[in-house]
């Protein structure tokens, strides 16, 4: 008999799809959903994170645009702010910092003060590897190597979930596999999308013959043992998957998503939010960020991927509509670049960079943060944006404010820091 553990547990349950786009498979939708159900998980707080994989130019996406040093450091990369400039010029947030054009469309919510920027952000480990410097982010121990759990899967253990009652849509990653943000004891789930999935048993010996049965052979199986655990609401809260009918979702308010991977995952989440099925923590990824040549100025690589973030975020927020007082959206990168342009230019592996904060309970319009003068004697290892906010510091007050989490040494067992004030009190 396949445990509860097994089953749902985050060492256990991932939902992999082969699509983009589109509906649930009819096999989970016998009994549509009850209001009974609906109730249970409406008014959930949502925790949305996306990861900007590939180390994200901090310094092209929110400019010192005043400092001269950097603009001598990227004699083909630096936008200016100045109208009739070469450039598209940046749209000036401050006096100080600027927008990069190509984000033009998050100008609104930060003069709205729903957006919040946090400059200097990244980890107090100076690892330059992608691989480690994001493990240790998604691990939120960024000096302890093999910590097996995700800070995420923590946070989820702190929502106070443990027993009856508990839906499978806590924590949803919309990805082919289960980031390590998610890895740990505590139930979450990866689904690359929400049509044609199948189910995949992580770490279960039986995964392999598990993975060809229907849900319905599963639940058949499992059923007496789960629901003496979870509650009828978990099964409950599955089904009412169908009764959404998102192949045929319109999002709401005019939003339009981009057609790319983060805009099909973003569109999945708003979903799920909306359909109340108790989704708590959600995750997506932004990969083509590691830009070590031809990164562009106002045009170019750069400029095509922060106009598909920027974008996919505008449509998320637009799409949500009166939910937006229930949902907070985080974005994070491994690392920065260098200060300097490089020979091929683009810029290489670098220290501090900056994430977007946004929500109704945000200290908005402002950017928080730290950022010196960039001559070289105030550079770190005389090339990088020093690190002058831990990652720590922004991870956990976001997460401690809108889920009403109070225990950050569980959340990051290592860190003992003042927090910045990127939320509202």
């Amino acid at each position: 008999m396949t445990s509860r553990r097994g089953f749902l547990k985050s060492g256990g349950l991932a939902l992999l799809g082969i699509g983009l786009m589109g509906g649930i498979p009819a096999f989970i939708a016998e009994a549509a959903a009850s209001e009974k159900a609906k109730n249970l998980y409406k008014g959930k707080k949502t925790l949305v994170c996306i990861f900007q994989r590939g180390a994200m130019d901090g310094l092209m996406a929110v400019t010192p645009f005043t400092d001269s040093y950097l603009q001598a450091a990227r004699p083909t990369l630096f936008v200016s702010a100045a109208k009739g400039a070469a450039t598209k010029p940046l749209i000036d947030l401050d006096g100080r910092f600027g927008l990069h054009p190509a984000m033009a469309s998050l100008e609104p919510l930060f003069r709205d003060k729903r957006l919040a920027i946090v400059h200097g952000i990244g980890s107090p480990n100076n690892s330059r590897s992608h691989f480690d410097a994001q493990d240790y982010m998604e691990s939120g121990t960024p000096f302890r190597k093999g910590t097996s759990s995700g800070w995420l899967n923590r946070a989820v253990g702190l929502l106070g979930h443990d027993g009856a009652g508990t839906t499978p849509f806590t924590a949803v990653s919309i990805t082919s596999s289960l980031p390590r943000s998610f890895y740990g004891d505590n139930q979450a789930v990866a689904v690359s999308n929400l049509q044609d999935f199948a189910l995949q048993m992580r770490g279960n010996p039986k995964g392999n013959t598990l993975v060809s049965q229907s849900f319905e052979d599963l639940y058949d199986q499992t059923s007496s043992d789960l629901l003496k655990d979870t509650g009828k609401e978990s099964f409950e809260a599955m089904k009412m998957l169908q009764k959404a009918d998102t192949k045929n979702y319109k999002p709401s308010g005019g939003a339009v998503y981009p057609n790319s991977a983060l805009g099909n995952s973003l569109k999945q989440v708003a979903q799920l939010i909306k359909m109340n099925v108790g989704l708590e923590v959600a995750f997506t990824e932004s990969q083509g960020w590691d830009t070590h040549f031809n990164q562009g100025a106002d045009t170019g690589i750069f400029a095509r991927n922060v106009t598909d973030l920027s974008d996919c975020i505008t449509a998320f927020w637009t799409d949500l509509g009166t939910y937006q007082d229930d949902v907070t959206l985080m974005s994070m990168t491994e690392f920065g670049r260098t200060v300097h342009q490089n020979g091929t230019g683009g810029t290489d592996h670098g220290r501090g960079s900056c994430n977007f904060i946004l929500g109704n309970d945000v200290n908005g319009g402002l950017v928080h943060g730290k950022v010196a003068e960039l001559a070289v004697e105030n550079l770190e290892d005389g090339r990088d944006l020093p690190v002058t906010t831990d990652f720590r510091a922004v991870f956990s007050e976001v997460a401690d404010q809108h889920l009403s989490l109070n225990n950050d040494k569980v959340l990051f067992p290592d860190w003992n820091g003042t927090k910045v004030g990127v939320m509202r009190k």
